[in-house]
C-alpha cells in the first residue's frame, strides 16, 4: 500500500498563493474580454462611423418636455405632495436661506434706484442681481456637517420615490406617495455609492472653477497666451466631467432596478449609452436649460413684487417670501430632474440596439 508524500507546509502555502494569483489574473482577463467585447473602440484608433453610430429615436426637445410634464401632471397631487415633503423636512432638518441676508442685500440696492413700476427698468437688473445671489446659494448660511448629511439624504430620498412612483404608475399601478415613502428607499446605499462616484467625476469641473476664481484674481485672463492656455484647459476639465457624469446620471435610474449593485449599474448604464452619449448629454443639458428658465420665470417676478410689497410696508420685512420660494423650487426642481432622466432612460430603454 503506498501513501502520498506530503509536501512541505511552506511548498503547500506556495502552491495555493500561486494559485490564487492565477485565479485573479484569469478572472481580469474575462472580465478585459467581456467588456472589450462590449465596447469595440479601441484607444488612439479611429473607429468607422458605421460601428459606432447607434438608433435612438427620441422626441423632439420640446415635444419630449411636454410629455414629462404631462406624465407629472397625471399624478400632480401626488407629485406635489412629494415635493412639499422635501421642503418641509428640509426646513426642518437643514434650514431655509437667511431672510436678513436677503433683507440687507435687498436695502443695499434700493439705495441706488427707484421702483421698477414707475418705468425704471434698472430695478429689473437688481431683481436679476438678487436671483443670481439665491440661485447661487449666496442667502445660504453655512451649513454643519450634519446639515449636510441631512440635505444629502432628503434629495436622494426625493430621487427615489419620484423614480419609484413613476416605474408603477407607469407600470398601470394605482400608488400613494405613502406607498412609495415606504418601499422607495431600499436602494438608498447604491444610491448613494452612485452618488459619490458623481461627485468624484465633478472633480475636473470643480478644479476648472478653481483655476477660474484664482485666475480672475491674478489677472491672468487679460489677453494673451496665457489667457488661452487657460481657457483650453478649463473646457478640456469640464468636457471630461460631461463625459463621465452622461452614464452615471443614467446609472441612479439603473440602480433603483431590484437585486442592482452599484458596480453592475454604472457597466449597465455605460453599455445603454456608448454611441448615444452626445445625445443624451444634449437631452440632460436641455434639461438643465429648462430648469434654469422655470426658475427665472418664477424667481424674478417673485423677487419684483417682494420688492415692491416690502417697500410699501415696511413691517412685512421679516416676513420670508423669497426664501419659501427658493426652498420650494429647489423640491420641484429634483423632482422634475429625476421624472426627466427616467423617462430619458426608458427612451433609450426602448431602443434594444446592440452596444456600438
Amino acid at each position: 500500500m503506498t501513501t502520498k508524500k506530503k509536501l512541505p507546509k511552506k511548498l503547500n502555502y506556495f502552491n495555493h498563493a500561486r494559485l490564487g494569483i492565477k485565479n485573479i489574473f484569469s478572472r481580469l482577463r474575462r472580465a478585459s474580454q467581456k467588456y472589450l467585447s462590449r465596447r469595440p473602440h479601441r484607444s488612439f484608433k479611429q473607429t468607422r462611423r458605421r460601428d459606432y453610430t447607434r438608433s435612438l429615436t427620441l422626441p423632439g426637445y420640446w415635444a419630449f418636455t411636454a410629455h414629462v410634464y404631462r406624465t407629472l401632471r397625471e399624478s400632480r397631487r401626488t407629485f406635489l405632495l412629494l415635493a412639499l415633503l422635501s421642503a418641509i423636512l428640509t426646513v426642518i432638518m437643514v434650514g431655509t436661506a437667511s431672510q436678513d441676508t436677503y433683507t440687507t442685500l435687498t436695502d443695499t440696492l434700493r439705495q441706488t434706484g427707484t421702483d421698477v413700476f414707475q418705468g425704471n427698468l434698472g430695478e429689473l437688473g437688481k431683481a436679476g442681481l438678487l436671483f443670481v445671489t439665491a440661485a447661487t446659494g449666496g442667502l445660504s448660511q453655512t451649513l454643519t456637517e450634519v446639515q449636510q448629511v441631512y440635505a444629502g439624504l432628503i434629495a436622494l430620498l426625493t430621487w427615489l420615490v419620484t423614480v419609484w412612483l413613476l416605474r408603477n404608475l407607469l407600470a398601470g399601478h394605482k400608488v400613494r406617495l405613502r406607498d412609495g415613502l415606504y418601499n422607495a428607499a431600499a436602494p438608498l446605499l447604491s444610491t448613494f455609492i452612485i452618488a459619490l462616484v458623481l461627485v468624484v467625476q465633478l472633480l475636473p469641473l470643480a478644479l476648472a472653477l478653481i483655476g477660474y476664481s484664482a485666475a480672475v484674481a491674478s489677472g491672468l485672463l487679460s489677453g494673451g497666451v496665457e489667457a488661452m492656455l487657460f481657457w483650453l484647459v478649463a473646457g478640456l476639465l469640464g468636457l471630461l466631467s460631461l463625459y463621465w457624469i452622461t452614464s452615471t446620471l443614467v446609472a441612479l435610474v439603473v440602480v433603483t432596478l431590484p437585486g442592482m449593485y452599484p458596480l453592475r449599474a454604472l457597466q449597465t448604464a455605460g453599455d445603454l449609452v456608448i454611441g448615444r452619449r452626445v445625445r443624451i448629454l444634449l437631452r440632460l443639458a436641455w434639461m438643465m436649460f429648462v430648469v434654469l428658465l422655470a426658475w427665472v420665470l418664477v424667481m424674478i417676478p417673485v423677487i419684483l413684487f417682494d420688492t415692491w410689497l416690502k417697500g410699501l410696508w415696511p413691517s412685512l420685512q421679516g416676513i420670508p417670501i423669497i426664501p419659501f420660494v427658493l426652498l420650494v423650487l429647489s423640491s420641484l426642481t429634483i423632482v422634475w430632474s429625476a421624472s426627466y432622466i427616467y423617462l430619458l432612460y426608458r427612451k433609450v430603454v426602448a431602443d434594444d440596439a446592440q452596444p456600438a
